[in-house]
C-alpha cells in the first residue's frame, strides 16, 4: 500500500489571501514543506472568476495589496486585471507560483489525534477533465478559500423571469459574448456589485437602471490618492508604500470609530459628501440615504464619483421600489411603473460558505462548525492544527489575512520549539456566543448560524480594529503565555500533554 504524500503545511486556495499565506510561511517558516491547493484552473481567486465589467477593489491597494509588495500603479481604487496580475506578478516574484497545485480540489478533511496529522481527499482533473481521487497528508491546515460560494450566489425568488425575452445575467458568471452595447440594462440591487456594474455599463448601453429595495450607503472616495502619489515621488517604494499604507490604515479605522459612535453625524458627513457630488438633493433623499447606520452594513466606494457622473449625465438612472413581476419587456414594479428592458442583471448578492466547503472532521466525526469558537480571528475550538482565513468587514481583506497568516507561522513555530504534535483553543471559561460577522447585511444574515461564533472578550471577540490585532498577534511573547491564567489555551498533544500555552 502506497504511503501519501506528506506536508508539513497545506494551504487551500490560491487567490490573494493563499499567496500572502504562502509567502509568509516561505519566509518565516523556511524548513516547512509548503503546498497550495487550488480547485480552479488558474491563481488569482475572486480576481480571476468575477470578469463583470468595471470589477474593481472597494478597499485602497495600500492596503489591499501586500505589506511585502508595493503598489506601485497610479490608481488606488484598482480595477480587476491589474489586481489579479499584481497578485500573479508577487505569485513569480517570490516562487510562490511553483508550489501550487491546479484543479485539485479538497472534499474531505480529518484530523487524527493518534497521528497529529489531517487526511485530506483530493478530487483532481487532468487536462482532459477526468477525475481521480486520491489522499495526502498534512501537519496543519490553513483554509485561504474565503466565505464566498464561488460556485452559486444568491438566487432570489424573482417573480415571472421566465416570461422575460430579454438576457438575464449573473454578475458572478459574467458571459464573455454579452453584448449590451445600445441596449437597455436594469441593474437589480444596490450593493457594491451594482455601483461598480451601472457606471461601467453605462458606457456603451442605452440606458441603465439601478432597481434597489433600499438604498445603500455611499462613500465617495478618489480613484488615485494625491498625497500617496507625493510621497512616492519623494520616497523609495518601499518606504512610501509603508507611510502610505499607515496613513490609510488610521485613517480608515478613524472614519469606522465615527461611523460607530457618532452615527448621526456619520449620517450628515455621508449625505452631504453625496449631495456635494451629485448635486441633487431631492435624489440623494430619496435614492441614497439609507434607514440604517453607516457600517451596520458595509460602505460602497464609488472611485471619482463615477456612479453619480453617470446619473448626472443621463446615462444612468436609480429607481426605489418593489419588483411586481418581470414582464416579456421589463420589469412591472408595485408602484405600477414598468422598466423596459432588454437586459437583467441579478446582482443580489453572494452565498457565504464555509471553509470553501470542506467540512473537516476529528478522528471521524464530523465537527459542527456552529457549535464552535474562533480564536483571535483564525484557530477554531475542536479542529486541532487548523486555521481559517477571514478578512476585516470594515477594512481591507489583506490587513487582517496578513496578520493571521504571521499568527499561522508563529504557531507553527512554537509547536517546533516546545515539541507538540498538536495544538486546539480552549477557553478557560464559557464565552457568550456572538454571530462571528457583525454586519447586517443581507449575505451575512442568511448563512452566518452555518459558521463558527466569536466570544465576548479577549482573544475570542473578532475585533474590527487593526492596529489593536497588530499588537496581539505580533507582539505577544508566547513563551510568557505559558504560564498564568489567561483567556484561551492551547495544549500541546502528544509531546507534552501536561504543558499549557495560554492566549
Amino acid at each position: 500500500m502506497t504511503t501519501p504524500e506528506h506536508l508539513d503545511v497545506v494551504i487551500v486556495g490560491a487567490g490573494l489571501s493563499g499567496v500572502g499565506a504562502a509567502y509568509r510561511l516561505r519566509t518565516e517558516c523556511p524548513g516547512k514543506s509548503v503546498a497550495i491547493l487550488e480547485a480552479r484552473d488558474t491563481m488569482g481567486g475572486t480576481w480571476d472568476l468575477f470578469r463583470y465589467p468595471g470589477i474593481r477593489s472597494d478597499s485602497d491597494m495600500f492596503t489591499l495589496g501586500y505589506p511585502f509588495k508595493p503598489w506601485r500603479e497610479a490608481k488606488s481604487i484598482a480595477d480587476g486585471p491589474s489586481i489579479l496580475t499584481y497578485i500573479r506578478d508577487t505569485a513569480a516574484q517570490f516562487g510562490i507560483d511553483r508550489l501550487v497545485r491546479y484543479r485539485t480540489k479538497v472534499v474531505a478533511a480529518d484530523f487524527s489525534t493518534g497521528t497529529a496529522r489531517w487526511t485530506l481527499t483530493l478530487s483532481e482533473r487532468d487536462d482532459d477533465g477526468a477525475v481521480t481521487e486520491r489522499t495526502i497528508t498534512c501537519g496543519f491546515l490553513y483554509s485561504c478559500a474565503g466565505y464566498y460560494d464561488y460556485d452559486q450566489g444568491h438566487d432570489p425568488v424573482l417573480p415571472g423571469i421566465d416570461s422575460f425575452r430579454g438576457e438575464v445575467v449573473r454578475p458572478q458568471f459574467w458571459p464573455d459574448d454579452l453584448d449590451y452595447a445600445g441596449k437597455r440594462v436594469v441593474v437589480v440591487g444596490s450593493g457594491a456589485t451594482a455601483v461598480t456594474l451601472v457606471p461601467a455599463m453605462a458606457e456603451t448601453a442605452a440606458h441603465v437602471t439601478m432597481l434597489q429595495r433600499s438604498p445603500t450607503w455611499i462613500g465617495v472616495v478618489p480613484g488615485r490618492d494625491k498625497l500617496a502619489d507625493k510621497v512616492r515621488e519623494l520616497l523609495p517604494a518601499g518606504a512610501a508604500h509603508r507611510l502610505i499604507r499607515t496613513k490609510n490604515i488610521l485613517f480608515g479605522l478613524a472614519f469606522y470609530q465615527f461611523c460607530r459612535r457618532w452615527p448621526t453625524a456619520a449620517r450628515k458627513v455621508l449625505t452631504k459628501l453625496s449631495t456635494k457630488a451629485l448635486a441633487d438633493p431631492d435624489t440623494v433623499r430619496e435614492h441614497f440615504t439609507p434607514t440604517y447606520d453607516p457600517w451596520d452594513q458595509r460602505l460602497c466606494a464609488i472611485p471619482d464619483a463615477d456612479l453619480f457622473r453617470a446619473l448626472k449625465r443621463g446615462r444612468a438612472s436609480v429607481v426605489t421600489d418593489h419588483i411586481d413581476t418581470f414582464t416579456p419587456g421589463g420589469v412591472r414594479l408595485r408602484s405600477g411603473r414598468e422598466l423596459h428592458a432588454d437586459v437583467v442583471v441579478t446582482a443580489t448578492g453572494l452565498r457565504l460558505l464555509a471553509f470553501g466547503g470542506i467540512t473537516p472532521s476529528v478522528d471521524g466525526r464530523r465537527v459542527e462548525l456552529s457549535e464552535q469558537f474562533i480564536w483571535r480571528g483564525a484557530m477554531i475550538t475542536g479542529l486541532p492544527n487548523f486555521a481559517v482565513c477571514v478578512g476585516y468587514t470594515n477594512a481591507s481583506w489583506t490587513l487582517r489575512a496578513d496578520l493571521t497568516s504571521r499568527l499561522v507561522c508563529r504557531v507553527v513555530d512554537h509547536m517546533d520549539r516546545h515539541g507538540y504534535a498538536s495544538v486546539v483553543p480552549t477557553p478557560d471559561r464559557p464565552l457568550t456566543r456572538r454571530p462571528l460577522l457583525d454586519l447586517a447585511s443581507g449575505y451575512i444574515q442568511r448563512a452566518i448560524d452555518a459558521f463558527p461564533r466569536q466570544g465576548d472578550r479577549g482573544p475570542w471577540r473578532v475585533r474590527q480594529n487593526y492596529v489593536l490585532d497588530a499588537v496581539s498577534t505580533l507582539r505577544g511573547d508566547l513563551s510568557r503565555q505559558l504560564v498564568g491564567t489567561s483567556r484561551a489555551v492551547i495544549t500541546g498533544a502528544p509531546a507534552d500533554a501536561g504543558r499549557a500555552w495560554s492566549g
